[in-house]
């Protein structure tokens, strides 16, 4: 019975799901690894299990950009992350192509002098408010750059790769068709393929978001983090935060990133708009360097069909000229069969001279009919001059 409440056990554990690795950066500059199952995340950024599930690498789903209550999911490819006003978990870090991705995080998330002004300036009580409108952007927005910045240049790092292979290949085709060179571009083409679907995936939901001023304020977080907390502040209540500077750092930073925003228009969106507008460039343009291979692809296909067509016709001839060639050649054998015929005919008898006349006779004739047959055919237009 223990035993089978040991499997038991067991069996819920794997139901519950098996940990996953996670790296977490903070707006603080702190960095560590979370082994955590798909609760945990669920708790630790209050999202849903069906958005958690975009990210699972084990099921192939579009590549995503949501934007939630506190939170924002992102599946690109190979990055699938969550980004809070103040974190960043990353799924598999030590993926090979997640990598690159980490370096840059790490580089760009680290605390800046911005932040260590702030907590000075939360420590002294002093607030210069022309200085402070030269911050940073939102953490969210440096986040979110940088898995922007990752994936369109890794798309058009495999643009490029596919390019330097692709045109020497269809160069080398055109010069000379083979099963090898063939097969070469065939492979060439179904990564063309794949990887244009794959582009055309991230273009389409940059797209989708640029084109819904909704979508694009629930990315906001930060605005929407001080404003959720611009009440209390305003209230003129008891001030909960400066007891912890790393907290009264980050909430004035939420603060002023937010600033503009909050006093004016909440539906304000310019700062994401440029930002996504940038990398929708920057994808666009990979997409339109697939389309100029796809485009150099189809020539190349068209000028070997046509060259294939001209080796059909060049092989069309030649039959005409052997068919017309054996034509002829029976009625010569026809002559000769005749004349060969083991008949005793009573003229057949001191007529040997007439032997050489019927052969050349008939050679003449068989000659005259071929040229005749290949001259219709020249002037009908069924040969080449």
């Amino acid at each position: 019975m223990a035993a089978a409440a040991g499997a038991g056990g067991g069996g819920e554990g794997k139901k519950r799901g098996a940990s996953r690795s996670w790296i977490l950066f903070d707006a603080a500059g702190e960095e560590r690894v979370l082994d955590a199952d798909k609760y945990a995340i669920m708790h630790r950024v209050d999202i849903n299990a069906r958005d958690l599930r975009i990210l699972d690498p084990l099921l192939s789903y579009p590549s995503t950009i949501l934007g939630r209550e506190g939170a924002i999911v992102l599946n690109l490819e190979h990055i699938k992350a969550i980004i809070t006003s103040d974190e960043v978990l990353l799924r598999d870090p030590s993926d090979e192509n997640v990598i690159p991705v980490v370096e840059e995080l790490r580089r760009r998330l680290a605390p800046s002098n911005a932040t260590q002004r702030d907590l000075k300036e939360n420590s002294s009580g002093q607030h210069d408010v022309e200085g402070e409108e030269e911050d940073e952007s939102p953490f969210e927005f440096r986040a979110l750059e940088v898995t922007l910045e990752a994936i369109c240049s890794f798309l058009d790092a495999r643009t490029t790769e596919l390019e330097t292979g692709a045109y020497p290949a269809l160069d080398e085709l055109t010069s000379k068709i083979s099963s090898r060179n063939l097969d070469r571009v065939r492979k060439l083409k179904s990564g063309m393929t794949s990887l244009t679907a794959r582009v055309q995936k991230v273009r389409d939901e940059l797209e989708q978001l640029l084109d819904d001023d909704d979508d694009m304020a629930d990315l906001y977080l930060s605005r929407k983090l001080a404003g959720a907390s611009s009440p209390v502040s305003a209230s003129g209540g008891p001030n909960w935060f400066p007891a912890s500077p790393t907290i009264g750092s980050r909430i004035s930073r939420v603060s002023r990133a937010s600033a503009a925003t909050i006093h004016g228009n909440e539906n304000d969106v310019e700062e994401l708009e440029m930002l996504l507008e940038a990398y929708f460039m920057q994808i666009d343009g990979t997409l339109n360097k697939l389309t100029t291979l796809r485009e150099y692809i189809d020539d190349t296909e068209d000028y070997i069909n046509i060259q294939l067509d001209n080796h059909r016709n060049q092989l069309i001839q030649l039959e005409l000229f052997l068919s017309s060639g054996t034509v002829c050649l029976s009625l010569y054998s026809l002559v000769a069969g005749i004349f060969g015929m083991n008949i005793p005919y009573t003229w057949n008898d001191n007529h040997g001279y007439v032997f050489k006349w019927v052969v050349l006779v008939s050679g003449l004739f068989c000659a005259f009919m071929f040229i005749s047959i290949v001259a219709y055919a020249r002037h009908k237009g069924l040969i080449g001059s």
